[in-house]
């Protein structure tokens, strides 16, 4: 192979790298407040084991030692900050589904899926419901530059 052809090979290779990752929910994500839509935490979201999980890495309206009061099981009393809140984000076509999420706020967890709405990757658009999705309600989280 020569150095021309080996230097096309590799930009091609590094563009669907980058197209991978912008297509894709790993990040560090900015969540709002549903009641106030002020600025609650910011999430970082990583893929582990194949499918996609996200932490808490910082919290803009609590200290950041608050623990998970209202937590069950290992989480209870934990701190909030590196709290795996998503976990199991499966990819699927163009959505993430069969994941779940916590909220820290009441403790309880829920079935969750994740898309970007019309291309948009700088919101990411996920869904917590109980049993159907159906019963459930939105969020959108803001990509962190």
């Amino acid at each position: 192979m020569n150095t021309k052809s080996l230097f096309t090979t590799l930009c091609c290779l590094f563009a669907f790298v980058m197209l991978s990752i912008a297509q894709s929910p790993v990040g560090t994500w900015k969540t709002i407040d549903d009641e106030t839509g002020e600025e609650k935490s910011y999430v970082e979201i990583y893929e582990k084991d194949g499918k996609y999980c996200g932490k808490l890495v910082k919290l803009l309206q609590v200290a950041e030692d608050t623990t998970c009061d209202k937590c069950t099981g290992a989480k209870k009393d934990q701190p909030l900050m590196g709290m795996e809140i998503l976990w199991d984000l499966t990819a699927y076509k163009d959505y993430w589904s069969y994941g779940k999420i916590m909220d820290p706020n009441n403790g309880k967890t829920y079935k969750c899926n994740a898309w970007f709405e019309d291309g948009n990757m700088d919101e990411l658009k996920l869904r917590g419901y109980i049993g159907v999705s159906a019963l459930g309600r939105n969020q959108t989280w803001k990509r962190v530059k």
